[in-house]
């Protein structure tokens, strides 16, 4: 979704300040940004589906290059959906997960901007857009509290990314 802070959840992860352009206004990133992290790891900041001030030919375009890049890269290993915090669970990004489950791809949830809520409103809030999952989904995905102003949540994802690669290598290996 736009804005919710995908370029500086990478600059997060990535501790780096600038590596993905960052924003005040919604709708900045419009391209496929490729970040290739020492050949080991590749980082793709999409632009944010949904954004209004976008006419609606531009929306369509840019959520049509974002589903094609999911459904049809085959290196894909992790969607990471980027969720404000802030707010209840949105129609628009239900629809996007619901329809990343029913393609079958592999995604975690990440709440973003856990700095603007209390610590304890932060994870009530994060539990209940989860909990709506539950009324279709048997399983629910992995989800993380991050806040890209303290670094919150960093070390979790970082450590998930990491237990994807070493699955992912003794796959390989057998």
């Amino acid at each position: 979704r736009s804005n919710v802070g995908k370029s500086s959840f990478i600059n997060t992860l990535l501790n780096r300040k600038n590596l993905a352009r960052t924003s005040g206004k919604p709708g900045k990133t419009q391209l496929l940004n490729f970040f290739n992290i020492d050949d080991k790891l590749r980082f793709v900041d999409v632009p944010g589906y949904g954004y209004a001030k976008n006419s609606k030919t531009v929306r369509n375009k840019l959520e049509q290059m974002i589903a094609q890049y999911i459904l049809q890269r085959k290196q894909l290993v992790n969607v990471f959906v980027l969720i404000d915090i802030r707010h209840e669970q949105q129609k628009i990004d239900r629809e996007f997960i619901d329809w990343l489950g029913q393609s079958n791809i592999p995604f975690s949830i990440i709440f973003t901007k856990a700095d603007k809520l209390s610590g304890g409103k932060a994870k009530a809030n994060a539990e209940a857009w989860m909990k709506k999952l539950e009324d279709t989904w048997e399983i629910t995905p992995p989800y993380f509290i991050t806040s890209s102003e303290n670094k919150v949540g960093r070390e979790e994802v970082l450590g998930y990314i990491e237990s994807i690669n070493t699955a992912l290598a003794n796959d390989t290996a057998e």
